[in-house]
């Protein structure tokens, strides 16, 4: 089978089981407060009341219209040692200098991503700082499993999207790496800015960042390769 038509049963087999599961959502029962069939992502809050002031939003908006899978248009403020974390399947970990999480948010963490939940880690305006702390965390979090960058031939580059390559705001070549638990990704980390600011709005600029231009795509392609795997 050549490479191109086995791209296209591909892309036809994901196209099917998304829509299956938008039916499915549809038709889902209630789980805690979350509203019926509906997608929910968390905004996390972490370290000591760290959080995303400038992440969009529109990967949700823009995932309903291209695979008619319902999601709220917004993402929800979530403490990572909350219980609450457990009602999104996908949650955005972003932010600026450095950090250190409590014991309870690493073990929170820890089931969350072990339990089926998925993260996407991005630093904020390329910052180092925030990058060095998140490794350091994350290898207390999973001494044992390594982030391992991920080629572009990965289904995360081909969910809704075929994604070729990571364009970044300067002549700088990006990359995604991923944490694996069970043969299926469960978080994936950037160390240039995935946030999309064009679209937040304010006073968000990812100012002197290598921030990914395409990164509304990026994160479309991230949130559909949850629910399908």
């Amino acid at each position: 089978m050549s490479r191109t038509l086995s791209r296209t049963l591909s892309r036809s087999t994901f196209w099917l089981v998304l829509t299956c599961l938008a039916i499915a959502l549809v038709t889902a029962p209630l789980q805690s407060q979350q509203r019926r069939g509906v997608v929910r992502c968390a905004n996390l809050v972490y370290a000591n009341n760290k959080t995303s002031v400038c992440f969009s939003s529109e990967f949700l908006v823009e995932l309903s219209k291209k695979a008619n899978v319902a999601t709220e248009g917004k993402m929800a403020t979530v403490n990572l040692e909350s219980a609450e974390l457990y009602d999104y399947p996908f949650a955005i970990m972003t932010g600026e200098g450095s950090f250190l999480l409590s014991e309870t948010q690493r073990s929170n963490l820890r089931n969350y991503l072990s339990a089926g939940g998925f993260v996407v880690a991005s630093a904020g305006c390329s910052s180092k700082k925030w990058a060095t702390s998140f490794r350091s965390e994350i290898r207390k979090v999973f001494p044992d499993v390594k982030l391992v960058k991920l080629e572009p031939s990965h289904p995360v580059f081909h969910t809704v999207y075929d994604i070729e390559k990571l364009q970044c705001k300067r002549n700088h070549e990006a990359k995604l790496e991923g944490l694996e638990i069970d043969g299926k990704i469960v978080l994936i980390f950037s160390e240039d800015g995935l946030n999309d600011t064009g679209n937040v709005g304010g006073n968000c600029c990812c100012c002197g960042g290598n921030e990914i231009l395409n990164a509304r795509q990026v994160n479309v392609n991230l949130l559909s390769y949850t629910l399908t795997h």
